[in-house]
């Protein structure tokens, strides 16, 4: 379970062949007891449920990075090494 992101308490994962589940691209992501999957097209949860206020954090980080996190993904469902993504400052 690959991290490829750190930020205010938030830790962000993409997993390798990991478009069997949800089919449609993806990260994971955890704050203390909380952990969901977000859809990197709408930002939208898929699954599992997250705290609002940290939500939007992480909505506002995929706004900025969609483009490298799509680029993430083709290589991440082909089981490529994945690198990081600066976080939300």
């Amino acid at each position: 379970m690959p991290t490829i992101s750190m930020f205010y308490g938030i830790i962000v994962f993409m997993f390798s062949f990991d478009d069997k589940k949800h089919h449609v691209p993806h990260i994971h992501i955890n704050y203390a007891e909380y952990n969901a999957s977000i859809s990197i097209t709408s930002g939208n949860i898929i699954a599992g449920n997250f705290p609002k206020k940290k939500l939007k954090l992480v909505q506002a980080w995929i706004e900025i990075h969609r483009d490298e996190l799509n680029a993430l993904w083709k290589l991440a469902i082909q089981g490529e090494s994945l690198y990081k993504i600066e976080p939300l400052k």
